[in-house]
Parts: structure tokens; C-alpha cells; sequence
């Protein structure tokens, strides 16, 4: 009963500047998984010290486009977002294995 997790880490600018200043590295998760399963895989993956989980759930968006066949109406997925603290002196580095 195996279930992934951790996602993908999200790559943004205001994402960037929290793991610079704060270490905070912000990730996509599963939505079924709470903070203490998230502390463990991040600690597994990328071998830190995680001191602090914060999570958040980015409700749907009602999304419209005009395509050939008129308007096209629908709506993004529901998602969440876990925000991670690491020690001092710990670094996860997305860009190493490019």
C-alpha cells in the first residue's frame, strides 16, 4: 500500500526567494497525507532536518478560453501545497541532477 507523496517541487520566483532567505523549499503534495508523513519523506528524499511543515489547499479555479467551437469552460484541480523548514545549515538542491 505504497502511495506517493511528495510530488513535485514548486519552481516560482516568491518559491525561490523563501528557500534563499528562509530555507523554506515549497512542494506539491497528496492530498490524502498529513504533515508528520510529510516530514518523513522529505527527511528520506533529500536527507535534511526538517524543523516545520506548514500545509495549504489551493481550491479549484473556474478557468474559460475561446477555442474554434466557442467558449470552453472548466476548472483547474485541487491542490496542496506543503511548505517546508529545514535546519540551519541545510540546503535542497532541485538543480543538481540536471
Amino acid at each position: 500500500m505504497s502511495k506517493e507523496i511528495i510530488y513535485r517541487p514548486v519552481i516560482s520566483d516568491k518559491a525561490e526567494k523563501g528557500a534563499e532567505k528562509l530555507n523554506k523549499y515549497t512542494f506539491l503534495v497528496n492530498r490524502r497525507v498529513n504533515k508528520i508523513e510529510i516530514k518523513k519523506a522529505i527527511e528520506k528524499t533529500f536527507n535534511v532536518e526538517v524543523v516545520n511543515v506548514n500545509t495549504l489547499i489551493m481550491p479549484a479555479k473556474a478557468k474559460s478560453r475561446f477555442t474554434k467551437k466557442g467558449l470552453v469552460r472548466g476548472k483547474t484541480k485541487v491542490r496542496k501545497k506543503a511548505i517546508i523548514t529545514v535546519a540551519e545549515g541545510d540546503v535542497i538542491d532541485f538543480y543538481e541532477e540536471i
